[in-house]
């Protein structure tokens, strides 16, 4: 391949030669885009270079990496062969203008502009270079730039091998700007697609690409070409060529609009074609030349807009995310999404929603960025819905139902189901179908029977979820999809003994005249909770063991130890006993592809060490606190009597009645959720066994490979074939979306994400949050992303993104609970108020606004958090 190739010379098939962004602008000369002319010097020469100074030696070493490289590429010569293509390349440029063309030298990184990570701005660009020696000075200086600190720190996030990257160097005539800027052809800021944002300043665009002004901004319709804003910008900063190369910036404010009305429409249709060339919305750069006419400099795809749900319905459709709700942030794997969605079809058929093909899943089911989300529009559109939605997302999530009861408004979700009979009739069907009367009868009348159901159900579903003996990798299957199907429909008959406790609450609150809010204490340390009894039986558990081994060893040594059989007796056999009971359990939980506690111990390990730094715990130990909770609820109960006493004794009598029965239902809200778990984690062990027989067969690499199929493909594969392309793929695309930083809450179908539009105000020094379990505690803040190997110091404030089960044996230790989401009747709220430490959820972007270290006060009944004390300084 030559060295030097015109921008009409390159094609796709070169990414690897030419980099992303001389692919882009090669592929957009191709289709005859107003691209400025010009070429690129590939890889090839760049390869020469390093070659020539040793650069695999700097990277081997790692010390100091980004500038040790640097230093090698600026010293080393260009190889003379690359300098006599480079000037050749030049000279054909500029119409008669020889050595004097003015040219912009940018980058074009093999890991540059790539749909999953832009690289924008990590490498440098020189402007209006001219001559043949500043060109060669500019060249060598780009590849250096390869190598600058933030390059390295983005190719470190995005997981990129830094031994793999190679940089190609684009040459391109200079277009001396009247005014020029960036356009993104969908809003970068809320997501919504087909409205472009252009931000535009006199001169180059440099100094708009840079962040150093100011510049005018307008947002336009692209479907329409109609204007949405305009926002002049004060424009102080101009970037303007100089005669014989370089720039100047001039200081200068600038009134009015640098653009007109029909500019922005031609910037805003060139956007579209742009877009409807590479099928995705772009992030570009453009000039307009002192003639008028608008060139594209650039364009690359817009890699943080979370990507659009895959429906088939018309019109614009609301979705709200299942993995923000559970706590879960990071993506399915392909197995997790295929049993969701086969769980979902089975509880769909208890509405008589049942989709033709359970693999479909339920028809109100999404799928996006290997994510899933409930499509809920049907509900914001219906009267029904309108009245139930928002209520019971405020006890679970409790931003997400703000957002919706902003969307209400929204003229283009207004109400198309007037009627609530079809509610009234797909209530009618669950109810009839899990028994509810029978049930809630049951729950009044006769709790131990009531209590007794559940249990039966737990030891039905071990009964059920047994694998006959010998049984073939077909059978497996078989009985995996039947456990999906029809586990949820049967343990979901817990719920009405569950609303009945919690029914009889609010009733409770309705006789004695206290406000439910006041009324938390009563739910403190309730029993029958499978969560809460596992997080004291894992302190218990830390009370016997021979605490030794966990203060000498770090936690990787511990599971050794443990597998081998060789800790001391009481911690080996202890161990052995909570994970056959609770081993089931794990972090991210819901995604049957994720391995358990028994699959991976560490996390407990990690625990068991935490609670072993408790010594003499005295009053704060955990079952104390569990005790004094229990104490505390009962003295709740009595005053909230002794209030209905003074409205009349009948009054009284229920009341205490209804507590009782709260108290005794209440644990019970987290044992279909124990039970579905229990489920996921056998039909996982099921799928290792088939992932074993098809790695036998070469069809796969490993057994743990069957999680990155479909239960579809599972069986297909039983036939034979060769599937380890086709997982290394998966394998990659989950782990790169694993790394995405935000997921929205809720999502419009075009793109929207409706939590961006809103405009909210805290007072100076507080976050707000939705209150979640009464009381104020002041502490120094611990920032947990992931709970596996998190160390909690007795009294710490965790701040985290949310929590399921697997979070909460760290609530044992921690004096107050803040979270970015879930709402009042969240997971974590709801064991947060049973251990009785003061929490704060729903406040958003918890865990960047405050630091580890910070001390701050979190004021559980009022819903803030407050930063009274920044972290000590580090030496």
């Amino acid at each position: 391949m030559k060295t030097a190739l015109w921008f009409t010379e390159i094609d796709a098939a070169m990414l690897a030669e030419v980099g992303g962004k001389a692919a882009n602008l090669g592929e957009l000369t191709r289709a005859r885009l107003p691209v400025p002319p010009g070429w690129v010097l590939t890889t090839e020469a760049y390869r020469q270079v390093a070659e020539a100074a040793a650069l695999d030696e700097v990277i081997a070493a790692g010390h100091d990496l980004a500038a040790a490289a640097r230093a090698r590429l600026l010293e080393t010569p260009v190889p003379q062969a690359v300098a006599e293509a480079i000037l050749e390349a030049y000279r054909g440029l500029g119409d008669g203008l020889g050595e004097s063309v003015p040219v912009a030298v940018r980058s074009s990184a093999t890991a540059e502009d790539l749909p999953f990570a832009s690289f924008a701005g990590q490498q440098d660009t020189y402007l209006n270079v001219v001559g043949e020696q500043a060109l060669l000075d500019a060249v060598r200086r780009c590849w250096a730039s390869l190598w600058t600190d933030r390059a390295v720190a983005y190719r470190d996030s995005n997981g990129i091998d830094h031994a793999s990257v190679r940089l190609a160097v684009v040459v391109q005539v200079m277009v001396d700007a009247r005014v020029a800027g960036v356009m993104f052809t969908a809003n970068p800021v809320t997501g919504r697609r087909r409205e472009s944002v252009i931000d535009a300043n006199p001169g180059l665009g440099e100094a708009v690409v840079s962040g150093a002004v100011n510049p005018d901004r307008f947002v336009v319709d692209s479907a329409t070409g109609d204007i949405l804003d305009r926002h002049a910008g004060d424009k102080r900063l101009t970037i303007r060529s100089l005669p014989g190369g370089g720039t100047e910036r001039v200081e200068a404010a600038h009134d009015g609009l640098c653009l007109t009305d029909d500019q922005v429409r031609a910037l805003s249709a060139l956007g579209v074609r742009v877009e409807e060339h590479y099928g995705a919305p772009q992030d570009t750069e453009w000039a307009i030349d002192e003639g008028g006419t608008l060139w594209l400099t650039q364009a690359r795809p817009i890699t943080t807009l979370y990507p659009l749900p895959q429906t088939r319905r018309e019109g614009l459709r609301v979705y709200l995310s299942i993995n923000v709700a559970q706590g879960v942030m990071g993506p399915f794997t392909p197995m997790g999404l295929s049993a969701f969605k086969l769980i979902s079809a089975g509880g769909a058929g208890l509405f008589g929603y049942a989709p033709q093909n359970p693999h479909d899943g339920a028809p109100f089911l999404a799928e996006s960025g290997r994510r899933l989300w409930f499509d809920i529009t049907t509900a914001i559109r219906s009267r029904a819905g309108r009245a139930v939605l928002p209520r019971m997302l405020t006890l679970g999530e409790a931003r997400a139902a703000a957002v919706v009861e902003r969307l209400v408004q929204d003229p283009r979700l207004s109400v198309v189901h007037a009627s609530r009979r079809p509610f009234a009739r797909g209530l009618a069907r669950f109810a009839r179908r899990v028994h509810a009367p029978a049930r809630v009868l049951q729950a009044l009348t006769r709790p131990g029977r009531a209590l007794g159901h559940t249990r039966r159900l737990g030891a039905e579903l071990d009964r059920r979820l047994r694998v006959p003996a010998g049984a073939g990798p077909d059978e497996r299957l078989d009985h995996a999809e039947r456990m999906l199907r029809g586990t949820f429909p049967v343990i979901v008959s817990i719920m009405p003994i569950v609303i009945t406790g919690y029914g009889l609450f609010a009733l409770a609150s309705r006789l004695s005249g206290v406000p439910i809010g006041e009324m938390q204490d009563v739910l403190r340390s309730v029993p029958n909770n499978p969560t809460t009894e596992m997080d004291l039986e894992l302190w218990a558990l830390a009370t016997r063991v021979e605490p030794e081994p966990f203060r000498e060893h770090p936690v990787g040594e511990l599971v050794r130890l443990y597998r081998d059989g060789r800790l001391p007796p009481k911690a080996q056999k202890g161990v052995a006993r909570f994970l056959e009971r609770y081993g089931h359990r794990g972090v991210a939980e819901i995604d049957l592809g994720v391995p358990r506690w028994s699959d991976e111990p560490a996390h407990i390990f990690g625990v068991l060490a935490n609670y072993l730094r408790m010594e003499d715990a005295g009053e704060l130990a955990p079952d104390a606190l569990f005790a004094k909770g229990a104490a505390a609820a009962e003295s709740a109960a009595a005053r909230v009597v002794a209030a209905a006493r003074r409205r009349g004794a009948a009054r009284a009598a229920v009341t205490r009645f209804a507590l009782r029965r709260t108290r005794a239902y209440a644990g019970l809200r987290e044992l279909p959720k124990f039970y579905l778990v229990k489920t996921l984690a056998a039909v996982r062990e099921s799928m290792l066994a088939v992932g074993a027989h098809l790695a036998g067969l070469g069809v796969l690499d490993s057994a743990q490979d069957v999680f990155y199929l479909n239960l579809i493909e599972a069986r297909s594969a039983l036939a034979g074939g060769d599937l380890r392309d086709l997982v290394r793929e998966r394998r990659a695309a989950h782990e790169q979306e694993a790394r995405r930083r935000h997921v929205p809450r809720v999502m419009l179908s075009d793109g929207t994400e409706p939590e961006a539009l809103a405009v909210t105000a805290a007072e100076e020094g507080a976050l707000s949050g939705t209150a979640a379990s009464a009381g104020t505690v002041t502490g120094p803040a611990r920032v947990v992303l992931d709970p596996v190997g998190a160390h909690l110091e007795p009294g710490e404030i965790l701040v985290c993104p949310s929590t399921d089960p697997g979070w909460t044996p760290l609530f044992l230790t921690a004096g107050g609970l803040v979270m970015e989401m879930g709402g009042a009747m969240s997971h974590g709220a709801v064991v947060a108020r049973e251990y009785g430490i003061p929490a704060v959820v729903g406040v958003p972007d918890a865990t960047h606004r405050i630091s580890t270290g910070q001390r701050i006060t979190v004021n559980g009944a009022a819903g803030t958090v407050t930063i009274t004390e920044e972290p000590p300084a580090t030496t």
